[in-house]
């Protein structure tokens, strides 16, 4: 059974910093694709940013390139999100999701199979 448990959400001032972390496990494919998306109160779940496992390419919203950045530590199956200059904007509910490394664009809620059950993210102006 694949398990995905967000942490590192809280509450920022504008400008600030957060790290959010996703622990992934019950997984045995070594390939796979895994992304953090948000959705914000209202409106619908959207992609932030993606990496392939194995050292693939990397991908992120427009909204956020400069600003966040995607990273896996391996050893401890962890997805990593570093964010950077946080806007109010970014404030939304954020997941962690795994799927296949083909097939759907990144951004496409249907390439994941898994889901994480979020972690809130408040960024005060």
């Amino acid at each position: 059974q694949v398990q995905l448990v967000e942490s590192g959400g809280g509450s920022v001032q504008a400008g600030g910093s957060l790290r959010l972390s996703c622990v992934a496990s019950g997984y045995t494919v070594r390939i796979v694709r895994m992304g953090w998306f948000r959705q914000a109160p209202g409106k619908e779940r959207e992609g932030v940013a993606v990496i392939t496992t194995g050292g693939g390419s990397t991908y992120y919203a427009d909204s956020v390139k400069g600003r966040f950045t995607i990273s896996q530590d391996n050893a401890k199956n962890t997805l990593n999100l570093q964010m950077n200059s946080l806007k109010p904007e970014d404030t939304a509910m954020y997941y962690c999701a795994l799927g296949p490394p083909y097939g759907f664009n990144w951004k496409s809620l249907g390439a994941y199979n898994y889901w994480g059950q979020g972690t809130q993210v408040t960024v005060s102006s």
